[in-house]
């Protein structure tokens, strides 16, 4: 059986459509239609459904991806293996949201670039989970980190790290409405005060007042910038309450330049996830990137 057929199957497989799976070996989508065709001729068996979005592996498809897979990734492992002995570096393509990419994981990663035999180029790009998720599916990243799991076999997550979310004032917010509130419903006070968000929607603060308070903030963002860190700067400067991962916010707490205006028992908390295309932790430089910053979010949490 022709290894660039198989190779093309499991594509298909991880990818669930043609159009993606094309994109990813860099093939034409009819290149990729007339591989399978001739796979499921030799085979008599038809290996995948076609539907309106994409594609689903039949029972045969399944079976035969769960046979293959894992002997075509050795054989990337094998190739990859060999090109790392090349004077040139390799180079690894890294996509997560801007805070958490600049403050924790890029210092992470220049400890593992240089020329040192086993190190690699590093290029970074930032976005939310979305844009993150989809441009790892479309092959313009090797590794991304996002706080959502992704569905499907194309991708494979591990979990990472956690991150504790805070909910923090410049000190005279906290004078005028008192520090540490108790658990349960939000002060009156605590409703008035402007809030500061990455977004319209106030995706932070309405999942801190969901988890700690069971209710939805009502006071609408007076501040929004698309970065925690202004967020934080802005909250440092008076603008408004903020909620903030605490490694984030966790030496402006330390000078008092905010302060955390809640302390609930059991503090909300973000799971980060690293992601990567299946099959691809074959590649060393990969494989190596991804096994560090697991290493390295062992004194994150």
């Amino acid at each position: 059986m022709d290894l660039a057929l198989l190779r093309t199957f499991v594509t298909v497989h991880r990818a669930g459509s043609f159009t993606r799976a094309a994109a990813l070996l860099g093939l034409s989508q009819p290149a990729v239609t007339s591989q399978i065709r001739t796979l499921e001729r030799q085979l008599g068996r038809p290996l995948f459904l076609r539907q309106a979005r994409g594609v689903t592996p039949t029972s045969i498809g399944d079976e035969l991806a769960h046979k293959a897979a894992p002997h075509l990734d050795a054989l990337v492992e094998i190739a990859e293996t060999g090109l790392d002995d090349d004077s040139s570096l390799r180079t690894l393509h890294l996509a997560g949201p801007p805070e958490f990419t600049a403050e924790r994981a890029l210092p992470a990663l220049t400890e593992l670039t240089g020329e040192d035999g086993q190190g690699f180029a590093l290029r970074a790009s930032f976005g939310n989970a979305e844009e993150t998720l989809e441009g790892l599916s479309a092959g313009h990243h090797d590794l991304a980190i996002c706080t959502a799991r992704p569905r499907g076999a194309l991708l494979t997550a591990t979990a990472l790290c956690d991150e504790e979310h805070v909910l923090v004032a410049a000190p005279r917010w906290a004078e005028q409405i008192g520090a540490g509130q108790p658990d349960g419903k939000p002060e009156p006070a605590l409703e008035q005060v402007p809030v500061v968000e990455v977004h319209e929607s106030l995706p932070l603060v309405s999942r801190y007042w969901a988890s700690v308070f069971d209710s939805r903030p009502a006071a609408p963002g007076t501040v929004v910038v698309p970065d925690l860190r202004a967020v934080l700067a802005c909250a440092v400067a008076g603008a408004g309450l903020a909620v903030l991962p605490r490694y984030l916010c966790a030496a402006a707490l330390e000078r008092g330049d905010v302060v955390a205006l809640h302390e609930p028992a059991v503090p909300p908390l973000r799971t980060y996830f690293l992601v990567v295309r299946t099959g691809t932790l074959a590649m060393p430089h990969i494989a190596r990137a991804h096994e560090w910053l697991q290493r390295a979010a062992a004194d994150w949490c």
